[in-house]
């Protein structure tokens, strides 16, 4: 059985997946010529199209790593036992 975070990761990342391929359909039905090619300007907007996926990727990741971090996790340090080792981390 799925987590509730994997459900909520899944759910994002496939919202996004179709975002960007809609932005790309709608980018090739716009800038696309009768031979199938596509314009200079379609082009430029279709890199620009993946460059800001990415980007829009990369924060989503970051947001949901910081709203679905439970302090249960054991994912931070513990200031205590940093203290009593005399480890610099």
């Amino acid at each position: 059985m799925l987590d509730r975070e994997q459900i909520i990761e899944i759910g994002v990342s496939v919202s996004m997946v179709l975002l960007m391929l809609g932005a790309m359909i709608t980018i090739g039905t716009q800038y696309g010529g009768s031979s199938g090619t596509l314009s200079p300007e379609g082009g430029e907007l279709l890199v620009g199209t993946i460059t800001g996926f990415i980007v829009l990727m990369l924060a989503v990741g970051i947001g949901l790593a910081y709203v679905l971090n439970d302090p249960e996790d054991g994912l931070e340090a513990d200031d205590e036992t940093d203290a009593d080792t005399g480890s610099a981390i």
